[in-house]
């Protein structure tokens, strides 16, 4: 059986919040009962119905075609099923995740998984500031399961990251890995700011970085640990795969907190 596909009629006028669309909340519902799903708004109330054209399917498999910067929390909580977007996302797309799928085709706002806790986010465009981060009125950001971004990455991505995986396999913005608890953050491309600032813990790995800060220093590197790193990366993405095959400088920091995370930064 196909998926459950909503297409959207029109770009919306005001920003949706989608939190609903949920597989393992719309394989309970009937398809009259999902068009008549509110939906929570900026402005007006509306219905899904209003906004999506509904084709029934296997609700495991949630597709939503067309995307809009002005949709809000789409995958926010989900726990199981896939949930794919064929376009773009706004802000807290895949925020607290506890399992699942979500696979965005196109770019993803702000605070784009942010307090993940289990399954896979895929965003095939750039992602927004505090990718993993940590949401306002939290304390820790991402604790487990794993993201890819295939394009680049705003400011602050990972930020107080406490478990899981978070590959960019293109840039990143300023000040990538801050307060980091735990965890392991992957960057292709460059990086900009106060990499790792005060992290505690956990693995920064950036493929161009001038120079990292003073509270950073430089240590040796066990050329076994890289090996078993990109046997763990390789299936989730060959471009960070590849990069732990490049010669790597390891710095240990931020010394101005608990100083047990390790910055490694390929060499050019």
């Amino acid at each position: 059986m196909s998926a459950l596909c909503l297409t959207l009629r029109e770009a919306p006028a005001q920003r949706l919040d989608l939190s609903m669309l949920l597989p393992e909340r719309l394989a309970a519902l009937s398809p009259a009962e999902i068009e008549r799903l509110p939906v929570q708004t900026t402005r007006r109330a509306m219905r899904l119905g209003d906004v999506f054209r509904l084709r029934p399917g296997d609700a495991k498999e949630v597709v939503i075609e067309g995307g809009s910067a002005r949709f809000d929390c789409v995958g926010a909580c989900m726990s199981g099923g896939v949930l794919r977007v064929i376009g773009a996302v706004g802000q807290r797309a895949g925020c607290e995740m506890l399992g699942g799928h979500l696979l965005i085709e196109g770019d993803a706002g702000p605070f784009a998984a942010a307090g993940l806790r289990d399954g896979v986010v895929e965003i095939a465009g750039d992602a927004g500031d505090y990718l993993g981060g940590t949401l306002p009125g939290e304390r820790t950001g991402m604790a487990g399961g794993s993201v890819r971004v295939r394009g680049s990455a705003g400011a602050r991505a990972g930020d107080r990251l406490r478990r899981g995986l978070i590959i960019v396999e293109g840039d990143a913005g300023a000040d990538p890995g801050s307060r980091m608890l735990a965890g392991t953050l992957m960057i292709c491309g460059s990086a900009s700011g106060l990499a790792g600032y005060l992290m505690r813990r956990g693995t920064l790995v950036i493929g161009q970085f001038a120079k990292p800060g003073e509270t950073f220093q430089p240590c040796g590197l066990d050329p076994v640990f890289p090996r078993l790193l990109r046997r763990l990366i390789a299936p989730y993405s060959a471009d960070a795969a590849a990069m732990l095959d490049a010669p790597l400088s390891r710095f240990m920091g931020d010394l101005a907190g608990l100083g047990k995370g390790e910055m490694l930064i390929a060499q050019s």
